[in-house]
């Protein structure tokens, strides 16, 4: 029985036959419960007919025509044991006695549904034999009170019958519902999906493989949409995998160009250095614009590269100080714009967090020297943090994203807002951050500047300073660095330590 039934619980189709047969079953309890208590008050009317029926035999037979058994034949055909009737308080006429004490009495008048439920179980499950003494109107005149003593025995056996035959029929028009519930379910629902799992799993295996694409059958109702949804994605997927295979295969050969591109530059710059201590004043003039162009390029081959890195793998986690990030970081961007700019580091030395230093040091770079780049003179760091994240706010003084690029955002080659750019610092930063399990978004963007939030996990065992900032960890002058603007005398600097390089602090 268990093998027969596992395959059927395993599939939906045998699922949806079950349900079914067990809901039609329910349904039928439902309607068994009223029915079996009608059939009991039909029956009892029943009987009280009959034994109107009787004593209006003997009542209206003549004294010369009746003979010594009738009334014995009559009780036996109503299956009473004594049966009498009055009209108006009046007897009418009375045969048989009451050979038994009647174990129930049974009031035909009083037909309240919940009651006659729960007499008509309880004569079902009674397993004592008792008699009943049933008294009510006659159903073929209201004026004509009867009284009946009889053996419960018949009515039981009757009871029992009409179960058993409402159990049979129960079975057969569950069995033919359900047959027709599955037929149907599995002819428009079953089969289909079924068809597009097979699909699903052999688009997985094959993605390139045209035979296996979804041809929709042209259904309007839930099913087409399934088939015309999966026919589109499978249209885009192919679409995208073909993009990507190309671009990999586009990638992989800009990588070694790129390389060994970057190596000639490497030696045009050393043979530029060479040219910018001639005397020709010509020469003088132009080879620092020679210098800084092969410069460029160079940035450009690397950041090319580190793209096509993939942000250089899983980050190789450690204890990090966020403020010596963000000061080294600081460092290499200034230096891009020839230190003309300043850096305020707002964050505290006591911050410290689980991640990869050089990752980390990758994306404040690319932020800050994005900004300095963009043309602001101020780039500041600050810091919050929140349900056991460091939020570090990048923020500036420059002139603001343009629209184009707040569309084309962390889109690599897309999202510049410089002429020339690439569009890879902000989509190489926040790779990095997405594999440290946090993220990086754009806060603000206008003609005040430009903000970006940092979003890192902290390591729960070094975070010293809990979930909330103090005041007192953000506010004084000892928890700030400032890396000053080229031309700023040394004495300008307003960190502790901050004179100990005073061309960049």
């Amino acid at each position: 029985m268990a093998a027969f039934f596992n395959p059927l619980r395993q599939s939906l189709s045998g699922r949806l036959l079950i349900f079914t047969v067990g809901f039609v079953m329910l349904a039928e309890v439902l309607i068994f419960t009223p029915s079996i208590a009608k059939y009991r008050l039909d029956w009892l009317d029943q009987r009280l007919f009959d034994a109107h029926l009787a004593v209006l035999t003997i009542v209206n037979t003549p004294p010369d025509a009746m003979t010594a058994g009738l009334e014995d034949e009559l009780l036996n055909l109503v299956g009473a044991d004594f049966i009498a009737a009055k009209r108006d308080s009046t007897q009418i006429h009375r045969m048989g006695g009451e050979t038994k004490e009647p174990v129930e009495i049974i009031d035909m008048r009083n037909r309240d549904p919940v009651r006659l439920i729960v007499d008509a179980f309880g004569a079902l499950l009674s397993q004592t034999p008792r008699s009943i003494h049933v008294r009510g109107f006659s159903p073929n005149d209201p004026q004509m009170m009867i009284y009946l003593t009889m053996d419960e025995a018949p009515l039981r056996q009757a009871m029992f019958t009409y179960s058993r035959n409402i159990l049979a029929l129960s079975i057969v028009i569950s069995l033919f519902t359900a047959g027709l519930v599955f037929v149907s379910l599995r002819a428009l629902l079953v089969s289909p999906m079924k068809r597009l799992t097979g699909k699903l799993v052999a688009f997985r295996e094959d993605p390139e493989d045209p035979s296996i694409l979804e041809v929709p059958s042209g259904r309007a109702d839930e099913v087409g949409v399934a088939e015309r949804e999966l026919h589109g994605m499978q249209l885009r997927l192919v679409a995208a995998l073909k993009q990507k295979d190309r671009l990999a295969t586009l990638g992989t050969a800009v990588a070694m160009i790129n390389h060994d591109l970057r190596n000639m530059l490497s030696a045009a710059v050393i043979v530029s250095e060479g040219l910018s201590q001639s005397d020709d004043p010509k020469v003088q003039r132009f080879a620092p614009r020679l210098i800084e162009a092969i410069n460029r390029a160079v940035r450009l081959c690397e950041m090319t590269l580190d793209y096509t890195r993939e942000g250089g793998g899983a980050p190789q986690l450690a204890e990090t100080s966020l403020r010596e990030i963000v000061d080294a970081a600081a460092d290499d961007a200034l230096a891009s714009v020839n230190d003309n700019g300043t850096v305020i580091n707002h964050v505290p030395a006591e911050l410290s967090l689980k991640a990869d230093q050089d990752q980390l040091f990758r994306l404040f770079a690319n932020l800050m020297r994005n900004a300095l780049q963009a043309g602001a003179a101020t780039v500041t760091v600050d810091y919050q943090t929140a349900d056991g994240f460091v939020l570090a706010d990048v923020a500036d003084d420059g002139p603001g994203l343009p629209p184009r690029a707040r569309d084309q955002l962390f889109r690599p080659f897309a999202g510049s807002a410089r002429p020339g750019g690439t569009g890879l610092g902000l989509a190489i930063a926040r790779e990095i951050a997405l594999g440290h399990k946090g993220n990086l978004t754009l806060l603000d963007s206008g003609a005040e500047g430009t903000a970006f939030r940092v979003k890192l996990p902290i390591d729960q065992s070094a975070a010293s300073i809990g979930h909330s900032v103090p005041a007192s960890i953000v506010s004084p002058v000892s928890n700030r660095r400032t890396i000053r603007r080229a031309g700023d005398s040394p004495g300008m600097a307003t960190s502790a330590g901050a004179g100990t390089n005073p061309n960049r602090r």
